[in-house]
Parts: C-alpha cells; structure tokens; sequence
C-alpha cells in the first residue's frame, strides 16, 4: 500500500511538471507590444536600427522575459518589466551607454584593442565577452572579479 502511493505521488508530480512545461510557450509580438522600459532602451540605444522580431516568453504565471532580435543581427532579453538583461552584439560591438563606466573603463584599460560584443546582467554580477574572445565577470558594482576565457 505504501509503495502504491509513493508512485502515484511520482506520476501526479510527473505530469504537473509535463503541464506546466506545455503551457509555458513563446509567442510572437510586435515591438509595440514590448514594455515601455524595453522601448526606451532600445529608443536611446539602438536608434534607427529596426526591430526584425520580438519573443514574449510565457510562463505558468506570466510573461518571464522578452527577446528582440534587431535587424543587424544583434539580439537583447528583458525581463518582465522591461529591463534589460543580456545585449548580445552577435560579434559586433554593442553600444556601451548602457553599460556601467566601470566596466567599460576596466576593459578598455585592461584591453585597449578590444571592444564588448557581449554583456549579462544577473541578480549579483556582470558578465561581458569581448571581441578576443575573454568573459570579464564583473560584481553587481561594476567592479572586475575574474577572467573567465
């Protein structure tokens, strides 16, 4: 009788992850339809490059976060609220005024023939590729930890 309910407890937990798992779904937006933070950003910092598609991630309890893919080839993620989370520059150099001076101070001191093509944002720390290939992790203050290549 035990063991009947240890696996009946499994399946139940098994398909409560299966159905949260399909109804979380992407879906094609318009870049009106991003938040009015997300339009800012990208108002003041990708001016006149035109948007190619915007994702709004669904999950369970709502919009997780927003992708938006430019038409140069450059992809950026928000959250929810429309902040900025990831700029990817897909190789290219990103526009840096966005980015916390320390950061860019640090590594264009540190690697004068280099420029940021990618950076993250998480919840305590930055993380940002540079062209020659090196991830810089930076803390939630912009100052530099570590190389990690």
């Amino acid at each position: 009788m035990k063991n009947v309910k240890k696996i009946t407890g499994v399946f139940v937990l098994i398909f409560l992850l299966i159905g949260g798992l399909i109804s979380a779904q992407d879906r094609a937006i318009s870049s009106n339809q991003l938040p009015r933070a997300a339009k800012t950003f990208l108002a003041g910092h990708f001016k006149g490059v035109p948007v190619s598609s915007a994702i709004e991630d669904r999950e369970i309890y709502g919009v997780d976060e927003y992708k938006v893919y430019l038409n140069n080839g450059m992809k950026i993620e928000f959250d929810s609220n429309g902040n900025w989370k990831e700029v990817d520059g897909n190789h290219q150099k990103i526009p840096y005024g966005f980015i916390p001076a320390s950061i860019k101070n640090y590594s264009s001191r540190n690697f004068p023939n280099t420029y940021i093509v990618k950076i993250e944002k998480k919840r305590w720390s930055y993380k940002a590729e540079l062209s020659n290939g090196l991830e810089l992790e930076f803390d939630r203050n912009g100052n530099f930890k570590k190389i990690d290549d």
